[in-house]
């Protein structure tokens, strides 16, 4: 299920629809073992919220995947509760009316879950050929949640004096990111179309980042998890967000 406990870390990763016979859910879930050793998903969450094992994980998820789903899944151990599940949005309510496929991915925010997410983040989004993503703490993402103005007459000013930023609809390519967290996946489609890296402007993102094997980057924007009610990190995401007007739509035209 989505991470929506204020004790979870929310990732969230955009990537192409799926098509036909597309193997990436089951692709996803082998790279989220591969990146994290000793990580076994292996129960679906039920409609009841009950954990039902999986003996033969790999056929339900190729199948339910052959139908364009991916089911809510859980990792077996209790003591680090993972969950990974995904859903198509159609093209109309998609950047530049291209219709994508959305990994969610819930892990906790403990010391284990804070030192897993940069792996896991950048293994979900390199196997899914993620146009972007990101993972960020629950009560940091609700407030960047709120940037998104989705009607003309919701003139509500988003929470801590962030920008106003537009929905996912209205923007004009899916390779330019939604809004920012506090790890950032980005494309190498997407890091160059909103000018990452300028070697001067970005050195201190460019301390916390990794290029990945695909050319994309993996950026953390704070080197503790994002936290809005510390003024440093509330600092840090108003600076990212003046140095990447693109992001958002917020740019001008060309």
């Amino acid at each position: 299920m989505p991470a929506t406990r204020k004790d979870q870390i929310a990732m969230i990763v955009y990537v192409p629809a799926l098509a036909g016979d597309d193997d990436r859910p089951l692709a996803v879930v082998h790279a989220m073992e591969r990146a994290h050793p000793g990580l076994r998903i292996g129960l679906m969450i039920s409609d009841e919220g009950q954990l039902i094992p999986l003996p033969d994980r790999d056929a339900f998820v190729a199948r339910e995947s052959r139908r364009g789903e991916m089911p809510p899944l859980r990792s077996t151990d209790n003591d680090f509760r993972v969950s990974v599940t995904g859903w198509g949005i159609p093209a109309g309510l998609c950047p530049g009316g291209r219709a994508q496929f959305e990994f969610h991915v819930a892990l906790p925010l403990s010391a284990g879950g804070i030192a897993a997410a940069a792996i896991l983040l950048e293994a979900v989004a390199e196997t899914g050929r993620a146009f972007w993503g990101h993972a960020t703490p629950v009560s940091a993402a609700v407030d960047i949640a709120h940037q998104t103005k989705n009607r003309p007459d919701d003139r509500t000013p988003p929470p801590r004096g962030l920008p106003v930023i537009k929905s996912p609809g209205a923007m004009r390519s899916p390779e330019i990111p939604h809004r920012l967290g506090w790890l950032n996946y980005w494309s190498d489609a997407a890091a160059r179309a909103i000018g990452f890296p300028d070697p001067a402007r970005d050195a201190e993102l460019l301390s916390r980042a990794r290029r990945t094997a695909t050319g994309g980057w993996v950026v953390r924007l704070t080197e503790a998890p994002l936290d809005l009610d510390n003024p440093a990190h509330l600092d840090a995401l108003k600076r990212a967000y003046e140095s990447f007007p693109e992001i958002g739509g917020r740019a001008a035209p060309p």
